[in-house]
Parts: structure tokens; sequence; C-alpha cells
């Protein structure tokens, strides 16, 4: 697959679960929207709440396996890789 003229060498395993993060994420943000004018909403506080901790399960997972998301997570060893690491899109 190419990209802006890189190869992108993502495994299946890796598309997924960045798909399923974005998802998340799209979610999280769309219901972080929806409870500005809502904050009462019960449902959606719930749903919230309950897509919250489905990313905070799975971003250490991706992470482990595929490198940090973004400058906010937690480095490893002792050098900074956030920089070194492929972004997702040219992976």
């Amino acid at each position: 697959m190419i990209n802006n003229g890189r190869n992108i060498n993502m495994s299946n395993e890796q598309r997924l679960m960045l798909l399923d993060i974005q998802k998340l994420e799209f979610a999280i943000y769309d219901l972080s929207l929806y409870l500005d004018t809502h904050p009462n909403d019960p449902v959606a506080l719930h749903r919230h709440k309950a897509l919250a901790e489905q990313l905070m399960q799975i971003l250490p997972v991706y992470e482990s396996k595929f490198g940090i998301m973004s400058i906010m997570s937690q480095e490893t060893g002792n050098t900074w890789s956030y920089m070194n690491s492929p972004w997702p899109w040219e992976m």
C-alpha cells in the first residue's frame, strides 16, 4: 500500500487495533461534545465512561506491540523513542 509516495507496511493486527482506537476516540469526543450541552444525561455519561475505559485498556496493548501513540504516553527504556518510531501513517 502506498500513501503520499511512502510504503506502508502495517500488519493486519496493527491496522485493526488502530482502527478500534480511532473508533473509540471518535465516539468519546463526540459524546464529550454532547455532554457539554447535556451534562445530566445519565445514558451518555455512562457510555462515555464505558468507552473511555475500553480505550484505556486497548491503548497499552497497542503501544506495547507497536510503539507509543502520543507524547502523553509513557516511554519505556532509557531513551526518548517517540520521534524515532514510524508514525501511524508511515507504517
